[in-house]
């Protein structure tokens, strides 16, 4: 069981080209895609949950094409949009019925198990009761995820699923995506490297539209290794330090500005060399992707 893009582009009326060929298997597990705001990944995400249509290639799950057969897609997709709304006056359980009734799933006592079940699972039981209104951003996330979960998806996806999460809730929310298991295909959209560094096995990165880069987080982070360079600068240096060296990034660390380079020796000047995090990595695939970079 995995999901297969193939060749999948996207324009829109006002002439942006969202999406532009892009190529991905995504196998059992959690996989991550990880783009800057704009890069693309809603409309992948809108798309594969047959939400809107894409002028090329095809997207398949399972054996079968989404695109001819939408409604078998949706009997196995859990979907945590980017923005989701809730009706505030309705509380967490009786909008999991409800929405369990459009899932199609119709035994009452089976419903009633599966509400229940995933509510303690997601940590909302002793609210379950409470309009949903009242809810904070990480109790609507969790139960989001709790919606997504219902009727035993074997594809899930999470579109942004931690922005505007503070740490605490972050946390929660990894360790129950990472409970979730290996036996069904997990796409997690995010921009945040944090979310694909510590639940993904798989992942991809994604900019203007296109896969910039494909593999484990470890793969990718490891390209820079022995290649990254860095030393604290003025703040008047940065752009100093952009005309004359490949630089990745510049940035604070308790209270010191400091610029990072690739260079495949040590540049001199103060320069020590650092281990790459994927971070490193991701801004490095992102300059490169730009024009006028090499």
């Amino acid at each position: 069981m995995n999901l297969e893009i193939k060749n999948l582009s996207k324009s829109y009326g006002n002439g942006v080209q969202a999406l532009k060929g892009v190529n991905l298997t995504v196998e059992k597990g959690m996989f991550g895609l990880l783009g800057q705001n704009g890069s693309g990944k809603s409309t992948l995400m809108r798309t594969i949950a047959t939400l809107q249509d894409a002028d090329e290639g095809s997207v398949t799950f399972d054996g079968f094409d989404i695109s001819k057969h939408p409604e078998k897609l949706r009997r196995v997709l859990g979907y945590l949009p980017q923005e989701f709304g809730v009706y505030p006056t309705v509380n967490a359980e009786e909008m999991l019925m409800h929405i369990a009734d459009l899932k199609g799933i119709a035994i009452r006592q089976e419903k009633k198990e599966q509400v229940e079940h995933l509510l303690h699972k997601v940590n909302l039981w002793s609210k379950r009761k409470n309009k949903l209104g009242t809810y904070s951003g990480g109790m609507k996330q969790r139960f989001g995820i709790a919606q997504a979960l219902l009727g035993n998806p074997k594809l899930i996806i999470v579109d942004e699923p931690t922005a505007g999460l503070d740490p605490a809730e972050r946390n929660r929310f990894y360790n129950l995506l990472s409970e979730i298991g290996e036996n069904i295909v997990i796409l997690l959209s995010t921009h945040i490297v944090e979310d694909v560094s510590t639940l993904c096995h798989q992942m991809a990165v994604i900019g203007n539209g296109e896969v910039l880069a494909t593999g484990t987080p470890q793969n990718i982070q490891t390209k820079l290794d022995n290649k990254l360079w860095r030393k604290p600068i003025e703040k008047d240096q940065a752009d100093e330090y952009t005309n004359q060296y490949q630089v990745i990034s510049t940035y604070f660390h308790l209270g010191q500005r400091y610029v990072s380079v690739k260079s495949d020796s040590n540049p001199g000047q103060g320069f020590e060399a650092i281990q790459p995090s994927l971070e490193d990595a991701y801004f490095q695939i992102l300059n490169e992707s730009q024009p006028n970079k090499v």
